[in-house]
């Protein structure tokens, strides 16, 4: 036969009340846990505390850190986009000052215009040329010259010898930023379209050959850094669009007769395509860049979505499982204090003894 296990019996005291003490005990748990509850649910979070998930905690915070930073990164992605926008809008315009300087000059090359007509063409582009190079020089974004780098100088603001780093990662090294490179932001004024078109036109006549003649045969310096020469220099290069020779010490023209045939407005178109296509150039490179800017945005969307997710899964609460916690713990202390109050009443069985 089995033996019947002994039930423990407790001796019946009134200084010490074991019942009291473990209903006490059993209230105090479920109270706290009902408090441990009401905090979750009413945050939206399971970890509130370090001492709810220490380890849980510490990544936590890293993880807003790192939200926290994607958002700037994206704003800085952003920011870049709309600086090569503005600089793309800003070559829109110079290339249609272009175009329309390189429909004049082809007019002009037509031999039916008489002297006046061609000081008519004549004045129209030098006004352009000039809107060119005040577009240029003016062509900024938050302070960052937009078109002034004369591949002699890095000082420009915002740019290092590279050009402009855009900070769009978490971290201080190369993959966390886009470079723009410093040749997306060369000079763009005539001086920095023109100066370095060495090249021959098809009758093996160069730029610097043209604008010499269009100068009464001296030379003339496309670098020079004089904001009046700049002007003078301007002037002179209309008149070899428009077939005339410019006299600065008059501020006349004179038609280009007696002149070799190499010499006249179509030699000038050739040097024109060529500009046209170096802008052209530019902004291809500065759409390339902006897709790659873009892919940027695209990329840091994703990655702080996929954080988002990771840190709600650690953080947030179960608010499902929580409320079952919360009704038990309200059961449980509703049923220690029961309790507790049926055990502080056990002593007084002792009086019945007496």
């Amino acid at each position: 036969s089995k033996e019947r296990k002994e039930i423990p019996t407790m001796a019946l005291t009134i200084n010490t009340n074991i019942s009291s003490i473990i209903a006490q005990r059993s209230l105090n748990s479920a109270t706290t846990n009902l408090n441990t509850s009401l905090e979750r649910m009413s945050t939206g979070y399971k970890i509130n505390h370090a001492k709810d998930n220490a380890a849980g905690y510490s990544i936590a915070n890293m993880w807003e850190t790192q939200l926290g930073s994607l958002d700037v990164a994206a704003d800085n992605a952003a920011t870049g986009s709309d600086m090569l926008t503005s600089a793309e809008q800003s070559y829109s315009l110079l290339s249609d000052h272009l175009q329309r300087i390189r429909d004049l000059t082809e007019q002009a090359a037509n031999g039916t215009y008489a002297s006046a007509s061609l000081k008519a063409i004549q004045s129209e582009i030098s006004a352009r040329l000039d809107e060119i190079t005040r577009v240029a020089s003016n062509a900024e974004f938050n302070g960052i010259k937009l078109m002034s780098f004369d591949g002699t100088n890095g000082n420009i603001t915002g740019m290092n010898e590279k050009g402009i780093d855009l900070q769009v990662g978490l971290y201080g090294d190369g993959d966390s930023i886009i470079n723009l490179d410093i040749d997306l932001f060369k000079s763009a004024t005539i001086s920095g379209l023109f100066t370095n078109m060495t090249k021959a036109n098809g009758n093996g006549v160069t730029l610097q050959q043209m604008l010499d003649q269009a100068n009464n045969k001296q030379a003339v310096d496309l670098k020079t850094t004089d904001e009046e020469q700049k002007i003078v220099n301007n002037k002179i290069f209309a008149a070899a669009c428009s077939g005339l020779i410019y006299d600065s010490a008059t501020d006349s023209y004179t038609l280009a007769s007696g002149v070799e045939d190499s010499y006249g407005a179509k030699e000038m178109l050739s040097f024109l395509d060529s500009a046209i296509d170096d802008i052209s150039s530019r902004v291809t490179r500065i759409g390339a860049a902006q897709n790659r800017v873009e892919s940027a945005i695209t990329a840091i969307d994703v990655q702080s979505q996929n954080l988002t997710s990771s840190l709600s899964t650690l953080r947030d609460t179960d608010v499902a499982e929580e409320s079952s916690n919360y009704i038990q713990s309200q059961i449980l202390q509703q049923a220690s204090a029961t309790l507790l109050a049926t055990a502080n009443q056990t002593p007084s069985i002792a009086l019945n003894l007496l």
